[in-house]
């Protein structure tokens, strides 16, 4: 795999002086255009980091390892399946853990050096539309097979609710992924690994290329460092090599939709109504829009504007209260 093309962007100086590093910019614009991914530097700080990893650590316990073959996500004996012997760990629950523990995942909600992006790659009204989840591998675990795609890698067929599209000067991705470094991935180290402007495509990929044995030259392993964050489109082709590292392998998956676009349920929780309840405790305002539901911006869903308050996007008085004659609801 090649690192050499890396659409990476710094966004440092939270506090300080380069204000216009949190906008998406015009560079990023054409870089995730071209490429279909974006690498944001230094989103969280060391401390952060150190602090994300220690709650880890206390939580590692309650990995789930892909061990059985139903659970595995590649083809054994090729290049992206590791020595065979390790599968790759998950933990979910990472927005629901109490206190402190949870802080720092949270904060990815509606992060101030990633809001503008979000804008940029979503729109206003994003919301969060799958559970986010650790990934963790060890030396020798396996990968994931490439997979994703607007036109789907295996099969060929169009996948609308992974599509990546640009219309009039917008980008539309009906899916974001959005993965938290928490540890570095080198040259060579493994990971994440992406097929640049494979958003793009029209056609299936070869299987060997899927499975990692041909045509290797095309997909890149991004080199990314510990408070990085990648942000890609599910229609852009993606998948991780094998964990070369000595060092454990941790990252935090998150999946970003428009307020409309609904690929995950979970939003329906337990009761069929709501996340679960322990992912709004010490939410602030910004960070509890993201939980909505999908639903139009008109109908007064709260977006969260450049400068990080939130206001309530509605029709007239007038028009809500002929729906409330006619349809006896509030919305309709």
């Amino acid at each position: 795999m090649s690192e050499s093309l890396s659409a990476s962007v710094n966004g440092d100086m939270i506090n300080g002086d380069n204000i216009n590093s949190y906008e998406f910019t015009e560079d990023e614009r054409y870089l995730f255009d071209t490429f279909g991914y974006l690498v944001i530097r230094n989103v969280l700080t060391k401390e952060e980091v150190a602090e994300a990893n220690a709650v880890l650590d206390k939580h590692m316990h309650k990995v789930e390892e892909r061990m059985d073959t139903a659970l595995r996500n590649t083809k054994e004996g090729t290049p992206l399946s590791g020595d065979g012997k390790r599968g790759r760990m998950d933990l979910g629950g990472v927005l629901e853990w109490p206190g402190d523990d949870s802080r720092v995942f949270k904060s990815i909600l509606a992060h101030p050096k990633l809001v503008k992006k979000f804008h940029g790659l979503l729109g206003k009204g994003y919301r969060m539309d799958h559970m986010p989840f650790v990934i963790a591998q060890e030396k020798g675990s396996e990968g994931f097979s490439l997979h994703g795609g607007t036109v789907d890698c295996s099969s060929g067929e169009y996948n609308p609710f992974l599509a990546y599209s640009c219309n009039h000067g917008k980008l539309h991705n009906a899916l974001l992924g959005v993965s938290v470094q928490f540890a570095d991935a080198d040259s060579g180290d493994g990971g994440f690994i992406v097929v640049p402007g494979s958003h793009k495509s029209n056609f299936k990929m070869p299987q060997s290329m899927i499975d990692g044995e041909e045509y290797t030259e095309f997909i890149r392993q991004p080199v990314t460092k510990a408070g990085d964050v990648v942000l890609f489109s599910e229609g852009t082709v993606h998948g991780a090599a094998a964990w070369n590292a000595e060092h454990q392998r941790r990252i935090c998956l998150y999946r970003f939709s428009p307020a409309t676009n609904c690929y995950g349920r979970s939003y329906f929780g337990s009761e069929g109504r709501t996340w679960p309840e322990a992912m709004y405790n010490d939410l602030d305002e910004a960070q509890r829009s993201v939980l909505e539901p999908p639903y139009a911006n008109r109908l007064d869903r709260p977006n969260i504007e450049d400068d990080g308050s939130v206001v309530l996007t509605t029709r007239n008085s007038k028009k809500k209260e002929f729906d409330r004659k006619v349809f006896g609801t509030k919305y309709f």
